[in-house]
């Protein structure tokens, strides 16, 4: 009887609901940009798009700036919007005439590779005379993607609009990343580059490639191929050199860092299916590296200078979190070794982060925060990656020590309940309340993660978008705190939503019923 009632209860709910809401729960915007910029002034003037549009660059050019015309130009011209394209005339009273091409300036030579502290900044006019300029080959990506967010259709999807606007805007926290686990379930490269796509498409900067865990180890290494036959999952479930090289080349051209982690000592197991002598025997088990073995050391740092010869990147990711310190008590060889040194098994990662973060002294190197609290002796350049809850205290003492952070607590997207309001509440300057002479500026960004015990090559995509825009958001634009976005943010997710959708991205519904 309880059940039915139960039942009755839901259909009747269901009905109320259903009857109560007619048509798109929020409605989409019209070129209207995520993530928000910095400045932007709107008129409500228009241009439509001329059929011959076209993007002139007029200084500094160089490859990446002419594959990302090309892309543009295919995003901008692409076959849905070619059918609305119209050398009609438009009667409408605020129409101003046809847009038939932007001006790209680019006033400085153009970089190799994105890196720590790009500028990202560019001004856009769209005006009698369209104009996009930045002093750096990456604030002309960004505007670039700006511009192709601002075209619309016309309420008939005859014509394309542009809205007359001046859009001044650059970054808030010079790091906004995405973590992606490729090992917990391996993740095709095909999917990686549509991943570092999106990533372009909410201006995100940094794919922090946890590549290698307990559960499998899919890098295909030159020196130790024993570590992927014995490691990955599969032997095609590996990613070679040249698949690398694919990632980061492609990341680049999009201005997106790629920054390895291989994390130490302990996410190691896998490690141990090629050697398992560098593993703590604990009882029936094996654990964490073990810190008091000259051949983990050696083997790591092999490793890390064949890494080095691949990823350009000048940080390196060294993990240090989650390290299974009661298995090392447990082993009575590396006890009396513990003790021979007069320290304690609780120190004994410091002696282990200790003895190898000098083995990689022409990387600069981020850890997750554990290495720090445990009291590691860091170089000041050391950024401390925040990820567990209650986090305000522990980044007041990394800011003391004189390090930078990463912050990444409320932003688990591996949490599949929390939907893209949850992640869309929090910036840390904001969120933090103490005072003194702290400068909230070392909180240098963040990363959302998407760890993959939960999603795999079908679903990782849906999973991640449009929930990490919200992420986007928060760390390109900036600004308050919020429990309740207001009304614009919700139909510009859906106008965005959408414009991924048209491009090829397979993202989840945002907010219900809708469009898309």
């Amino acid at each position: 009887m309880c059940f039915k009632n139960v039942f009755l209860v839901t259909q009747l709910l269901c009905i109320s609901q259903c009857v109560e809401i007619f048509g798109p729960k929020y409605r989409p915007s019209k070129g209207a940009v995520w993530p928000k910029p910095k400045k932007e002034t709107r008129g409500e003037q228009f241009y439509n798009l001329h059929s011959s549009f076209h993007f002139k660059v007029t200084d500094k050019t160089c490859s990446i700036l002419l594959k990302a015309i090309n892309r543009y130009s295919d995003i901008v011209k692409n076959p849905e919007m070619k059918k609305a394209s119209s050398t009609e005339v438009d009667n409408q009273e605020n129409f101003l005439g046809f847009l038939t091409q932007l001006e790209v300036i680019l006033t400085q030579p153009c970089e190799e590779h994105p890196s720590y502290g790009m500028d990202e900044s560019y001004t856009l006019k769209i005006m009698s005379t369209p104009q996009l300029k930045s002093a750096s080959i990456w604030g002309i990506l960004r505007g670039l993607e700006t511009f192709s967010q601002l075209l619309y259709y016309s309420s008939d999807y005859t014509q394309i609009h542009i809205n007359k606007n001046i859009i001044e805007d650059s970054p808030s926290y010079i790091h906004r990343g995405l973590l992606l686990d490729t090992a917990r379930h391996y993740i095709s490269v095909n999917r990686i580059l549509e991943t570092l796509d999106a990533m372009s498409y909410n201006k995100m900067n940094v794919f922090h490639w946890h590549m290698v865990d307990d559960q499998s180890f899919p890098y295909q290494s030159e020196r130790f191929p024993e570590l992927s036959e014995k490691g990955a999952y599969a032997p095609w479930m590996v990613y070679t050199k040249a698949d690398i090289q694919k990632i980061i080349e492609h990341a680049r051209d999009r201005g997106i860092r790629v920054i390895p982690e291989f994390d130490v000592p302990g996410h190691s197991r896998a490690w141990g299916n090629a050697f398992p002598g560098i593993l703590t025997k604990c009882g029936n088990s094996l654990g964490p590296m073990d810190p008091s073995s000259d051949t983990v050391y050696n083997i790591v740092q092999e490793l890390y200078r064949e890494l080095k010869t691949i990823f350009p990147d000048d940080h390196f990711h060294l993990g240090g979190d989650e390290v299974d310190t009661d298995c090392w008590s447990k082993n009575p060889s590396l006890m009396e070794y513990i003790k021979e040194r007069g320290t304690e098994v609780n120190k004994i990662q410091n002696l282990f982060m200790e003895t190898m973060m000098p083995l990689l002294n022409d990387s600069k190197l981020i850890v997750w925060e554990e290495t720090f609290t445990s009291g590691a002796k860091l170089p000041k350049d050391t950024i401390v990656h925040v990820w567990k809850y209650k986090e305000e205290e522990r980044m007041k003492e990394v800011l003391s020590a004189g390090h930078k952070v990463i912050y990444s607590s409320q932003y688990y997207l591996d949490f599949l309940q929390c939907n893209w309001e949850f992640f869309y509440k929090y910036d840390p300057r904001e969120m933090m309340t103490f005072s003194g002479d702290l400068n909230l500026d070392d909180i240098i960004g963040g990363e959302a993660c998407m760890w993959s015990e939960k999603v795999n090559d079908a679903n990782v995509i849906s999973r991640v978008w449009p929930r990490a825009s919200a992420f986007a958001e928060r760390f390109w634009s900036g600004g308050p705190a919020t429990d309740s976005p207001p009304i614009d943010v919700y139909r510009r997710i859906e106008e965005h939503t959408c414009r991924m959708i048209q491009r090829g991205i397979p993202a989840e519904p945002p907010s219900g019923a809708g469009l898309c």
